[in-house]
């Protein structure tokens, strides 16, 4: 494995974005989907926050399948 000593947090967010931009994209929406349903959920709406909930578990699941995607890619790919 390659390794990167004088790598900060910016270049490595960067580097391994480009490697699986999916992982950082589930977060985001993960993240708004939370954010709207908690905001609904304050605004009395509980169908729209219970909607938001169901959502938010597709989105952590997409992102979390992602996320072994990517590490099977990259063990794959190591073993070429």
């Amino acid at each position: 494995f390659p390794t990167f000593p004088e790598e900060g947090f910016a270049e490595k967010f960067l580097r391994k974005t480009r490697e699986n931009p999916l992982v950082p994209l589930g977060c985001l929406c993960t993240v708004s989907v939370l954010i709207y349903g908690v905001i609904c959920f304050k605004k009395g709406n509980t169908r729209r926050s219970q909607l938001m909930m169901r959502a938010r578990v597709l989105a952590q699941g997409f992102t979390f399948a992602a996320l072994l995607g990517g590490m099977v890619a990259t063990a794959v790919k190591s073993r070429q």
